[in-house]
């Protein structure tokens, strides 16, 4: 019988140590199992981290060699760069079942018991020593580190419980209660943000990556236990709380630097896929692409932004809430109108602008301009940039003496009209409102090549917002949507309040 070739069905019928003699076990570190299974999915060319994007010529070859290399691994990036992912997807390159020691505090390899009480039973038993069968799924241990995590949650300590309860000696090792590491044998053990983890902790994890020791209130073990160590952090500049010691970073012997998506389509492929909209009309709202292109651009907006703390990065869950925010923004005016269906706005981003305050973190002239403008600024930024891809840069046309696409709508707002675009507005309220402009659907119907009937309105809209980030027109938040106005005549209004200048230099 060859172990190897018996499916999970005929493995689970395999219920003492006898029978798993039998049918050719042989004991493997979790090491060499990644390994073997790497091998086998990089020779089927399967891929090993399904829907990890952007790191398919950068991070996941590092993953795999240092899988192959058999080292311990230390994912350095900021947050939001889909590390502790990518670590409980290791799990699906174990063996799907593997045999333990029936009751073993350590998860003990039959032919390798580490634990007193495992080897004692077999001694008793021999080859009739009871084991069960341990899922994958189940062997992923991960932890947190936070400043109060001791060295008895990971490691363990003396239980005095135990000791009176079977009358024994404070000199017995089995009155020890293991920790989440021994615990976690033949497993992978995550610890996320390492370097908020205190100093003296870290040092506990010395000899347990190098030597396979651990000490506990005087005890020294020789336990080698059997772990796939993944360390999660930040860069070391990122906050003050701490650094990973030196020691300890020399023992882990592979660091991958993670990095944020390095285009706009990476963005938005994990945006789509990570997106939470369950339940939601989505068949009856039609998202421009470029509109997705701008929730993507705000994040790049603020990992540049001096506003934002570069240190801390910006998480690519920005985007998802972002676009989650943006639906919900439409799927709302579906119901207030009572429409069939209907098609995003750029005022719409109005409603990202919470998803964006809670996941940037501010330096000192942020927080003195207020999270709620650094997000509207974001949005105007993102508007900026990707404006000149779709219409003429407005800049470069009223240095034209001749050719200036935008002197109709121009003029008409400089004749003292203005325009509302309100977020709960009906379709046809917000069509009958930017036909109002003259020259805007001219415009968007010559500047956009193969424009889709339903994205007209869309433009025209974004046509407006671009020229207010361009200083042609104003645009003033208001609490239900945008006003667009003259660009002159609304700094010389003598009508406005002291707060609508402070939105108008946005």
């Amino acid at each position: 019988m060859e172990y190897e070739k018996l499916p999970g069905k005929e493995l689970l019928k395999i219920k003492t140590l006898g029978e798993l003699k039998t049918a050719g076990y042989q004991a493997l570190s979790i090491k060499e199992e990644l390994r073997k299974n790497l091998i086998k999915k990089i020779r089927n060319k399967e891929s090993v981290f399904e829907g990890i994007w952007g790191y398919e010529d950068t991070v996941i070859p590092d993953i795999e060699r240092a899988i192959l290399s058999r080292h311990n691994i230390n994912l350095l990036g900021l947050r939001g760069q889909a590390k502790t992912r990518i670590a409980r997807m290791m799990t699906q390159l174990l063996d799907e079942f593997i045999p333990v020691v029936e009751g073993s505090e350590l998860n003990d390899d039959p032919l390798m018991p580490l634990s007193t009480y495992s080897k004692d039973l077999i001694k008793t038993k021999g080859d009739h020593t009871p084991i069960i069968w341990w899922h994958r799924e189940d062997r992923y241990t991960e932890k947190l580190a936070t400043p109060d995590v001791s060295v008895a949650d990971l490691i363990g300590d003396v239980d005095p419980i135990k000791a009176a309860t079977m009358k024994l000696s404070y000199n017995d090792e089995r009155v020890i209660h293991y920790g989440l590491v021994p615990r976690s044998n033949r497993s992978i053990f995550v610890i996320n943000e390492l370097p908020d983890l205190q100093a003296r902790i870290q040092v506990a994890l010395f000899n347990i990556l190098q030597e396979g020791d651990i000490q506990i209130r005087g005890f020294k073990l020789r336990l080698p236990l059997d772990i796939q160590f993944v360390f999660t952090a930040n860069p070391e500049d990122y906050t003050n709380r701490g650094s990973i010691v030196t020691p300890l970073k020399d023992r882990i012997e592979s660091q991958i630097i993670t990095h944020y998506p390095k285009s706009i389509e990476i963005g938005k492929r994990i945006t789509s896929q990570e997106a939470n909209l369950n339940g939601k009309p989505i068949e009856r709202i039609h998202v421009p692409e470029l509109m997705k292109d701008l929730i993507e651009q705000i994040a790049v907006e603020a990992r540049k932004s001096e506003y934002v703390d570069e240190k801390s990065g910006v998480s690519a869950r920005l985007t998802i809430s972002a676009y989650e925010n943006l639906i919900s923004a439409a799927e709302r005016r579906i119901y207030l109108n009572n429409e069939e269906n209907t098609v995003v706005r750029v005022a719409d981003l109005i409603g990202v602008i919470p998803a964006i305050t809670g996941k940037v973190e501010l330096v000192y002239e942020g927080e003195q301009e207020g999270a709620g403008l650094v997000a509207y600024n974001l949005i105007g930024k993102a508007i900026r940039t990707i404006f000149t891809d779709y219409f003429p840069s407005p800049e470069q046309k009223k240095k034209d003496k001749e050719g200036n696409p935008y002197v109709l709508p121009l003029s008409w707002f400089g004749e003292g009209n203005s325009l509302d675009i309100l977020a709960s507005q009906s379709d046809k309220e917000y069509k009958s409102s930017l036909y109002k402009v003259p020259g805007l659907e001219e415009i968007v119907t010559n500047g956009i090549k193969g424009l889709k009937d339903r994205e007209k309105e869309f433009f025209m809209e974004f046509l407006l917002h671009g020229l207010a980030e361009y200083s042609q027109l104003s645009k003033k938040l208001l609490d239900t949507g945008m006003q667009f106005k003259d660009l002159f005549s609304s700094m010389f209004d003598m009508g406005a309040s002291e707060d609508d200048f402070e939105e108008d230099d946005l």
